[in-house]
């Protein structure tokens, strides 16, 4: 099992719905959260794309002050090209000594898109998601590619430099529609499902399962969710109350009308877990609906107890989830909570210490050039 950790690069927050508590997404508290997830054992942190901070300016910024944390990066294939990305995560992957991993987000939300300058429909976006995919395996396994699709065009291409894992690194990816998991079952590694009911999971899990062994291949299942763990149940319940303490109606209604704008087939079941409404957030066992009421995407947290919580995560693993994507609010106190009390409890796995003999092309290239300067006489 792997525990990841989430980096609020829009900001962070103690209680949603108000500016009380409020944090700005500064660099040295991005930071302050990275290296404490690093040193706590996470097995990796997930930098989510969108209106927010460049994701991969961050992650880069954050490589050289942690030494073991796996940076899960996340981009938008509709906005930059399939070769571009292979160089960019290739890069990325040399100068980190192989700690990327790639979560892969065609986005559901046509207003947020178009500020990008993207404007095709739902299905058009998982098209070009498809092909951009194809291109992007084939260049990191060192083939030269000419494609000519529908959106995407390609003569010639060929990535220069391999990646530090073999054959490239883990993608990730998510979405709930027909054509999502059609591109998941054909090229993605680990697919990340909303934090469901197990019900619904192992419904969702089941599909992927099938249509990637229709394609010959076989996939490892991811969940992403918030968590607020406490000594005990009482105080858990209570954070959870707290967290929403100043959200009100009004804000509520806007939120939900935004999400019933959506595209996006995961953002629709999210919405219908809670439905707009206060009442039995509590839609399975420990599984708490309240983050959904204001928040897009993930909006469910496992609420409870340490014992409690590990065994509702030992649940989803028994469907096959092996990787859980957490956030919890404000992120740097809660990395501490959730690893104090949980890891103990859980079969974590731990990324190992990097091996000295596994050098980046960019580290020789600095030792190099290191050499080459005047030397005192």
């Amino acid at each position: 099992m792997e525990i990841f950790w989430y980096l609020p690069t829009q900001g962070d927050e103690r209680y949603l719905g108000t500016t009380i508590g409020r944090r700005p997404a500064t660099y040295p508290y991005m930071q302050q959260i990275a290296q404490a997830v690093d040193k706590l054992g996470y097995g990796g942190m997930l930098i989510g794309t969108g209106q927010k901070q460049d994701t991969w300016i961050v992650a880069s910024s954050l490589i050289s002050v942690t030494e073991r944390l796996r940076f899960l990066v996340a981009f938008r294939p509709a906005i930059m090209s399939p070769s571009l990305a292979v160089r960019m995560a290739a890069t990325f992957d040399q100068i980190s000594n192989g700690r990327i991993i790639l979560n892969v987000v065609t986005g559901g939300d046509t207003k947020e898109l178009a500020k990008d300058g993207i404007f095709l429909n739902h299905d058009q976006r998982y098209q070009l998601t498809d092909e951009f995919l194809t291109i992007w395996r084939l260049l990191m396994q060192g083939d030269e590619v000419t494609f000519n699709g529908r959106h995407l065009k390609v003569e010639g291409a060929k990535l220069q430099f391999p990646p530090v894992q073999k054959p490239y690194p883990t993608l990730y990816f998510g979405g709930s529609s027909d054509a999502a998991l059609q591109v998941a079952a054909k090229h993605i590694d680990v697919y990340l499902t909303w934090g469901e009911p197990p019900v619904q999971a192992a419904e969702k899990i089941a599909k992927v399962r099938r249509l990637a062994a229709q394609e010959g291949r076989t996939v490892r299942f991811g969940i992403r969710m918030h968590v607020i763990v406490r000594e005990t149940t009482q105080q858990a319940w209570d954070a959870a109350n707290e967290l929403i303490q100043y959200v009100d109606d009004e804000t509520i209604a806007a939120a939900h009308q935004r999400f019933a704008q959506s595209e996006s087939e995961g953002q629709r079941r999210m919405a219908q877990l809670h439905n707009g409404s206060r009442q039995n957030l509590e839609i399975s066992p420990n599984l708490w609906a309240g983050v959904g009421l204001v928040r897009g995407g993930a909006g469910t947290a496992l609420v409870g107890d340490a014992d409690t919580v590990a065994a509702r995560m030992l649940e989803y693993a028994d469907l096959g989830i092996d990787t859980f994507v957490f956030s919890g609010y404000p992120h740097l106190e809660e990395a501490y909570q959730v690893a104090e009390l949980m890891f103990p409890r859980l079969p974590v796995q731990t990324p190992a210490a990097l091996p000295q003999q596994v050098k980046s092309t960019f580290s020789e290239f600095v030792t190099k050039t290191d050499l080459l300067k005047p030397q005192p006489v």
